[in-house]
């Protein structure tokens, strides 16, 4: 097939756009250096589907992309599993266009002759996983793009298990997409027409119920008397966390939860924070100032989909510190492992899981707790396959822990991805747990740090101007493979390449490198944006020799990396 030049498909989608104004009123305004970027490449369709600006063309999110990926993905569905009823779960968030992205793929879906489970209303990402599961589909989507800022939006895939789909099936979605002309190949019914024949279903509220329940059992506080009166702040971020957390946490007897007006109800702007990620402390300015004016124990934020989560709590000058992802992490684990053993319910042979990426530190604390760790790719999804492993093994009760270090926690086999409600629950027992001890969060970590060091962990980002530098980080990253050995004048003890050595993982274009006294260094480049992502970690007696080091190893990567480009760190 003969491919149209980017004028021809600019002509085309004039025509077929024909009743759609807010994409003909793009069309007619563009330049031809937007029309360039818009035609001239395809959204890609990875293991986290599609991600993109919202608007028109080939490499945007909009009905017709959509309604060509739900194509693919029913086209795969069908080939895969030819000898069964095929259901299909959709879920959605609060940003623009996200009903309108699911009804779309609603309308494929059915048309294609799969059932269709939709909610009614904007729900977080794991309720997805969680309803895949419970009505046994062969796969859910998940319209949003998590803690992107509001022009983004995107189309996650779930398979069978409520896990992200894998590598291979992401090709092989992604071959099924790619052999589909955007308007001429793809089936589509009416949304009302086939809720009224039953090939559309809204998903019932006894599944919210169950999932709300199963976020409860995982409660790790049995018969403890706790004083459940803690002081709560509370913001979703303008997306969809408030009605599962706040009913979460108030069933658990959480009740003093103040929740951050202007950030409270689903919207598709986020005015209050441009870039709603609960890592940064942007994103968490507003709610700190609630909590300095209620003088609140505890802060908690969800991202838009609600599957990560970020807190602050008061220090002993009555300043509000951020906690970093590890930090949460390392201090639920303890929490978790102590719990479990205090009330007789750690597992024979329990597993903790955590990605390669994530602190050391919590390692050292399961090793201690007598608790196997699993260490996968970045990325939750990894975790989830790994709980998969354990469930085929008839071991899923083995899992009691999860995390990655961005904002990503689970401590049950209920769903398959991180979960910002379960999330929620186990760091407001863990507070209020160690409050009735005389205790906060933050005394709790240095008595941590105290028994296992102190471990610090930084993650930079050296970005490149465009897409076209995506080759620079190629090579950097071959020149990191192949030709240094030594960082900071620091020789490198071991390296690992996870894209040529066997290590029981799936291939991955990352290298770790480790120095020795406790320093690891890992880099790999982003899946979806021109940057190289560096993952710092290191250990010394105090905070102080932490980060002396920490300076010391940054100026020897800067070194490397600046011999491809002239480098901006973010961190």
């Amino acid at each position: 097939m003969k491919r149209l030049t980017e004028k021809e498909q600019y002509e085309l989608w004039l025509k077929q756009s024909a009743g759609q104004d807010d994409l003909i009123c793009e069309l007619k305004s563009m330049d031809r250096e937007s029309i360039t970027y818009a035609f001239s490449q395809e959204l890609k369709f990875g293991t986290g589907g599609l991600r993109g600006i919202i608007g028109v063309g080939m490499n945007r999110m909009n009905i017709y992309t959509v309604a060509r990926a739900s194509q693919g993905l029913a086209n795969y569905i069908i080939k895969n599993f030819p000898d069964k009823e095929h259901f299909v779960a959709i879920a959605y968030d609060s940003r623009r266009k996200s009903d309108q992205f699911a009804r779309v793929s609603a309308e494929v879906f059915a048309a294609n002759n799969i059932k269709v489970y939709i909610y009614k209303e904007p729900m977080p990402t794991p309720c997805l996983s969680f309803a895949v599961r419970q009505l046994c589909c062969s796969a859910g989507i998940v319209i949003t793009a998590s803690h992107n800022s509001a022009k983004y939006n995107g189309y996650k895939v779930y398979g069978p298990d409520g896990c992200q789909i894998t590598s291979e099936a992401a090709n092989n979605i992604e071959n099924e997409i790619g052999r589909l002309d955007i308007f001429n190949d793809i089936k589509r019914s009416l949304f009302a027409t086939e809720i009224e024949n039953g090939k559309i279903q809204y998903i019932s509220q006894g599944i919210f119920d169950n999932y709300i329940s199963a976020v409860k059992k995982q409660s790790m506080l049995k018969n403890d008397i706790i004083d459940k009166s803690i002081s709560i702040i509370y913001t979703p971020l303008n997306g969809t966390g408030a009605k599962p957390v706040l009913r979460a946490l108030k069933e658990s007897g959480y009740t003093n939860i103040r929740v951050v007006e202007e950030q409270e109800k689903p919207s598709s702007d986020f005015l209050t924070c441009p870039y709603p990620n609960p890592e940064n402390a942007e994103a968490m300015h507003l709610g700190i100032e609630y909590c300095k004016r209620d003088k609140a124990d505890l802060l908690l934020a969800t991202d838009p989909d609600c599957d990560r989560i970020g807190i602050a709590v008061r220090d002993s000058k009555g300043e509000y510190y951020l906690l970093t992802a590890n930090e949460t992490g390392v201090l639920l684990l303890d929490f978790i492992c102590s719990q479990r053993i205090k009330h007789g319910t750690m597992p024979k042979n329990p597993v903790f899981m955590k990605t390669i990426v994530t602190s050391d530190l919590a390692e050292k604390i399961a090793c201690n707790y007598g608790v196997r760790t699993i260490n996968t790719l970045t990325g939750f999804k990894f975790i989830g396959e790994q709980i998969g492993v354990l469930e085929k093994e008839g071991r899923e009760e083995d899992f009691i822990f999860g995390f990655e270090e961005s904002c990503g926690y689970l401590s049950g086999t209920y769903v398959r991805d991180k979960d910002g409600v379960n999330a929620a629950l186990l760091i407001c027992e863990m507070f209020a747990f160690y409050k009735n001890q005389g205790k906060d969060l933050l005394i709790k970590l240095e008595e941590i740090q105290k028994i296992y060091g102190y471990h610090l962990q930084k993650q930079y980002s050296f970005v490149f101007e465009d897409r076209k530098n995506l080759i620079k980080t190629e090579e950097i990253m071959g020149k990191l493979r192949n030709e240094i050995d030594f960082i900071a004048g620091m020789e490198i003890i071991h390296k690992t390449d996870y894209m040529s050595e066997f290590l029981g993982l799936p291939k991955a274009d990352v290298v770790k490198f480790v120095l020795g006294c406790g320093i690891t260094i890992i880099v790999r480049p982003s899946g979806t944006e021109p940057k190289l992502k560096v993952y710092l970690s290191m250990f010394a007696d105090d905070k102080e020799g932490a980060e002396a080091i920490e300076q010391q190893i940054l100026e020897g990567i800067k070194y490397y990396i600046a011999k491809g480009k002239e480098w901006d760190a973010e961190n």
